[in-house]
């Protein structure tokens, strides 16, 4: 680690999961584990409650099923954990989940295990010139994988898709959360995935509040949350379980 403070973001180290030439057995093992890791620390079941069921309520009053989009959704768990709980509630939700990385999208259409997701090897851009909508669009450890440029574009595609709210979960740099993640991930050393090397670096990759603050586009806002969590959200204005009814339509 040639920061140890994590002073500066690391920008210029690739994952090894990005790399289209990597280990499939270990890339297969690695989004087996992001199912187990990701509902432990992401904090995803909160802001369903908050956020996203609201919405899901919304749509259910004017008689329609709601959308939900997943961008960059890997292996799909996410989205397969907002398509159950949706309809534990009793909400008919058609959930998208998106990712250009064929690998990703071969092995989430693989394990659906009977959610109903609808995946999707597609960029955000494709949906944005197919003038495709969504009442809810999401991401999970996305941003921190992406350039200044690409971010813009990311979050200019995700303001044209929702109709109402855009939420990217993504990790906040912090020396405490490295070495605990550190710690945590020691039993993986000797398996064959790459959860631990990538999970490091991503830490160190990702923003502090104040650097993405700096990196959105107007008319979001960046808010920091537990287990050493930011979010980007869309619109800026919005509130926990309310809807704006200044976007348009």
């Amino acid at each position: 680690m040639k920061d140890p403070f994590l002073r500066r973001r690391s920008t210029h180290e690739p994952e090894l999961m990005d790399d289209p030439n990597c280990d499939p057995v270990a890339l297969d093992a690695t989004y087996r584990l992001f199912g187990v890791i990701n509902p432990l620390v992401t904090s995803w079941r909160p802001l369903y409650r908050l956020w996203i069921r609201p919405v899901l309520r919304a749509a259910a009053q004017e008689g329609r099923p709601a959308t939900l989009l997943d961008v960059g959704s890997g292996g799909g768990d996410v989205a397969r954990s907002l398509s159950r709980w949706a309809r534990r509630d009793g909400l008919d939700v058609a959930v998208t989940a998106i990712d250009p990385d064929l690998r990703a999208y071969a092995w989430a259409l693989a394990h659906d295990n009977g959610a109903g997701v609808d995946y999707r090897a597609q960029s955000s851009a494709a949906l944005v010139a197919a003038g495709e909508r969504f009442d809810v669009v999401v991401s999970n450890h996305v941003l921190h994988h992406l350039s200044p440029c690409e971010l813009t574009e990311l979050l200019t595609d995700t303001s044209a898709l929702t109709r109402s709210v855009a939420i990217h979960n993504d990790l906040r740099r912090s020396r405490l959360a490295w070495l605990l993640y550190w710690v945590g991930t020691l039993p993986l050393i000797r398996t064959r995935t790459l959860a631990r090397f990538d999970g490091l670096l991503s830490i160190r990759r990702s923003y502090r509040r104040g650097e993405l603050a700096d990196a959105v586009p107007s008319g979001w806002s960046v808010r920091r949350q537990r287990f050493f969590r930011l979010l980007a959200m869309f619109p800026a204005h919005a509130e926990p379980g309310r809807t704006s009814s200044s976007q348009p339509s």
